[in-house]
Parts: structure tokens; sequence; C-alpha cells
């Protein structure tokens, strides 16, 4: 994707004299009769009518229908920018980013007062993960219009992948405010609350944007009609993921092709159980089988989920654990996707999700292999002040953590996934058609087990070269896939998944109230 670096000169354009422009409107007008001005005036409210009717069909999430209605404004006045602008938006939401950026920076420079073209290239350059510039666009913009509904949503959406989630809240509620028509607010401002543990708040946010969305996705209204469920049921428990054990502890870990797996215990109970520590889910996962052996009952369900693999959809089925224990530390009220595993040969009863873990500061070890937990305020202050150089991470609208990857070939970083549940990196298959990625294309082919199903015959790439803050190692195995499944719900573009064959590397400690991360070397790094 092109984007400019030097967003510093972005807004600082001369204004042109307009003199010019007026005098020869006056012209226009001292040589025109009534019939001219009133096709004038025709026009405009055809522009008015074509845009209003464009609105409705994105709310709808009928982008293709609000795609030609705007072309046909456009074609009515070249001249005029209202529709151009809603159609930047337009590409924004059908993740066209470089025409939405091409189309909404000729406008803003153009325009220096249209605070709305700048709104929408916040959008882009968010949508991009270019949340610095987008931050600043964002600011112009409300510079110019402090009411400009979109601009509060991105503050809104930069706050919640930044982990400030009090801020997101504010913003978006500003939004709201002076857009209560749009469901998108609506929709992100229900995140936002279920992700600030205001379950009830949140199911009413999802259940007015049911009533205020018109979009004719039966499957998606499915999907939220079941969270909504399960909100309202969560909103009745007297707190989720409570701390009932010791502060801290440290439990062995088994590595299994590349992937860290821990055995806990579930309700007290002497079975032990094989979870595999997930960064890269929200949430975590029990098998259906032994959800059954541990008459761990669903409490709500709805639609279906997308994800990698087969059909790439599978049954959404909540639940809720009682008690987890791992090591000497025990968390109660922990909610689970309740879902059928496919094996691959190395079976596993669940997945540790970052909402089990996020309240501590944790750290996987790979050259030790052990996992450890820990509250104690010597243990954070200890990691505070250590030499060790922190990254910064963000957190993905589905929960996922991103962080920035420098590949060789590709002059720009990409944002991927921080994935201890992936056994192998991933590019997406956007980045494998670069020119400069195929290069590293390679014979061999793997099948991909994912939450969805298996998936044969996947390209892989040996990449030369994979680079996380200061820390690179050469020689890294990626597989292709499609990842627009990741992107419809990360909130911003991600174009890979750093894995197993990365991390296994390093010593990671996550910092997640910080949404930081420090990876030491457990094997040497080639200078």
């Amino acid at each position: 994707m092109r984007f400019s670096s030097k967003f510093a000169n972005t807004f600082s354009w001369a204004t042109r004299p307009k003199w010019v422009v007026v005098l020869a409107f006056l012209v226009i007008l001292s040589s025109s009769n009534v019939p001219a001005y009133s096709a004038e005036t025709d026009t405009k409210n055809d522009i008015k009518k074509l845009i209003k009717e464009a609105v409705k069909l994105t709310r709808a999430g009928l982008l293709k229908e609000a795609e030609a209605s705007l072309g046909k404004a456009i074609n009515l006045d070249q001249s005029r920018s209202e529709a151009k602008v809603q159609l930047a938006y337009v590409y924004v939401k059908q993740r066209r980013l470089t025409e939405a950026y091409d189309l909404s920076l000729r406008i803003a420079q153009a325009e220096p007062k249209n605070a709305r073209a700048r709104a929408v290239l916040g959008a882009t350059l968010l949508s991009a993960g270019r949340f610095r510039e987008a931050r600043l666009v964002f600011f112009a913009a409300l510079q110019i219009d402090n009411s400009e509904d979109l601009a509060w949503a991105g503050y809104g959406m930069l706050d919640f992948y930044e982990n400030k989630i009090g801020e997101s809240l504010n913003n978006l509620r500003e939004a709201v405010f002076h857009e209560p028509d749009e469901p998108d607010y609506i929709f992100a401002l229900a995140q936002v609350s279920a992700r600030s543990e205001r379950y009830k708040e949140a199911a009413e946010a999802y259940n007015d944007f049911l009533h205020i969305s018109r979009s004719s996705d039966t499957d998606r209204r499915a999907r939220i009609k079941g969270l909504i469920s399960f909100l309202r049921y969560l909103g009745n428990i007297g707190g989720l993921y409570l701390n009932a054990g010791a502060s801290s502890t440290e439990v062995p870990v088994e590595l299994v092709g590349n992937r860290p797996i821990i055995t806990l215990r579930v309700r007290g109970k002497s079975e032990p159980l094989r979870f595999v520590l997930d960064t890269g889910s929200g949430i975590s996962v029990i098998s259906e089988e032994a959800a059954t052996r541990l008459q761990i009952k669903p409490v709500a369900k709805g639609g279906f989920a997308r994800g990698i693999g087969g059909d790439g959809k599978f049954e959404i089925v909540y639940g809720l654990v009682k008690e987890i224990n791992i090591g000497d530390v025990a968390i109660k009220n922990v909610p689970v996707y309740i879902r059928k595993f496919h094996t691959d040969g190395q079976p596993v009863d669940g997945y540790i999700g970052l909402a089990l873990i996020s309240k501590f500061l944790t750290t996987i070890d790979y050259g030790n292999k052990t996992f450890s937990l820990t509250k104690k305020e010597s243990d954070k202050r200890e990691f505070r002040e250590s030499d060790e150089l922190s990254l910064p991470l963000r957190l993905t609208s589905s929960g996922f953590l991103s962080g920035q990857v420098q590949l060789e070939g590709i002059e720009s970083p990409l944002n991927f996934i921080v994935d201890t549940g992936a056994s192998i990196s991933v590019i997406s298959d956007r980045v494998s058609r670069a020119d400069t990625i195929k290069l590293f294309s390679s014979d061999e082919k793997l099948t991909v087990i994912g939450a969805a199903g298996v998936t044969e015959d996947v390209p892989t790439f040996m990449l030369p070269k994979v680079t996380f803050g200061t820390h690179s190692r050469e020689s890294i195995m990626a597989i292709a896939l499609d990842l627009d499944i990741i992107n419809e719900a990360s909130g911003f573009e991600q174009a890979g998944i750093l894995g197993g064959n990365f991390l296994k590397n390093y010593k990671l400690t996550f910092d997640f109230r910080n949404s930081k991360v420090t990876f030491v070397p457990v094997k040497a790094e080639k200078e």
C-alpha cells in the first residue's frame, strides 16, 4: 500500500486567493437566467438525495449499491466533493485502502476546511494500522469541526486498540451523541463496553445496534443475538476472572509443534487437562469432549463464527467454567467457547485465551520451558525497572495482540498478530503476491488445521529475515493464507501472524495492562 510518510506537511498548503473563483462565478450568474439557476438547484438536490440513499445503503452493508449511487451523484457534478468523500468512506469499509487514501487526501488538499474529508482520511490510516498519522489527522478534523462524529469515533477506536478503555468509551459516546443513527458507532461502543467488563451495558448497546442497523446479514445478526444472551448472563455473575489462589505461580511447559502446552485443572478436579497457551485468542476455548466430561454446559449460543480452515465457519457455543487452577493460581468464573477440535494427532483439551491471563504479568520462557503468572508488586516493579527493551502491542477489535514486524523485501513495517498458539508463522496471500516476496516461495505444501477445519496444500515461503523490534531471525518458514476473515473483525489491517517458529527463540513477558511485551533471546541472534 502506498502511504506518504510526510504527514507533517499534509495539511500545510497555502490557501489560494478566492477572488478569481468568486469573479468567475459572478460572471456566470450575470449571464444566466432563472431557469439555469433552477437547473443548478435541481442538480444539487438530486446529489443530496443520492448521497442520503448511499448512506442508508452503507449502513445496511450494501456497499456495492452505495458505490453505484455515489457514482451517479459524482457524475451529476464532478466539481462537488460531498459524494466523493462518502465514496472514500465506502472504500474504507470495503478495505480498498489505497483508493480511499488517494481520494480523501486529494479532497483534503483541495479543501483545507473540509473536516469530513480529513476524518475519512484518518479512518483510512487507522484501518491501515498507521496509528500516529491517524491521530494527527483526526485532531486536524476536530480543530475544523468539533462535532465531526467520524473523527470522535476514530479517536475512540485508537484508544481501544491501545487499551485506553476509559478514553475510548468517552470518545465513542461523543461520536454517538453527534450521530446517534450510525450503527458502526453503537457496535464499537458495545465492543468497548464488553472489554471494560460492563456486560449489561454491552448487551444493551448490541441490542441498540440490531434495532438501528439495516444489515441483511442474517448470520451476523444471529451471532450478535447469541452474544447478547451471553453478555446478559455474564452481567448477572458476581465478577469474572477473579483470583482466588496465590498471587503468583510457575508451571512447566511442554513444547509440541512449537506450541506451549501446560497442564491445568478445572473446578478442583483431579483430572489433568492439556491446554495450549494461545495469545492468538481473546477468549479461552474448551473442546466439546472435555466440556462433556467435566459437565460444563452451554449457557448461550447463536450463529456461526468465522475462522481459518475447512468451510471457514463453526457454531458459536458459550460456556462458563467456575474455576481454573494453574499451579497455585486459581481463577474463578472464566467464560469459554465450547467447540469441536480438529486434531492433528496431538490432542489438547483447550486453549488459554488472553482474557484469562491479562490481569497478570505473564511470562512464557521457551528456553527453560516454563510459564509464570504474577500479581506481586515486587515482580511488576522489577519488570518495569529492567533494562530489557519493551515493544508496544495493540489489541485488535477481536481481541488479538498485534505488533509491527519488518520483512526483508518490504520497506514498510507490517502489522502481525503475535500468536503463541500458531505453530508456524503466516503471511497474508496479499503479501505473498508482492514481487519481492514471491522470490522466497517454496515447493513445499502444508496442511493447516484451523478453528474451522482443515485446509490442504497451503503454499509456503522461506522468509530470509523477520524482525520484531530489535529482534531478528533468519530463514523463517511462513505459510500464505487468506486473512480476510481475520481482517473483517480486527479493525485494522493484519498482514500476517508471528507464530511459534519465531517466538520459540525467546523468553516473552507480556504486560497486558500497558500493552507491552519484552523479548529476551534464549538462542543467540545473528548480528
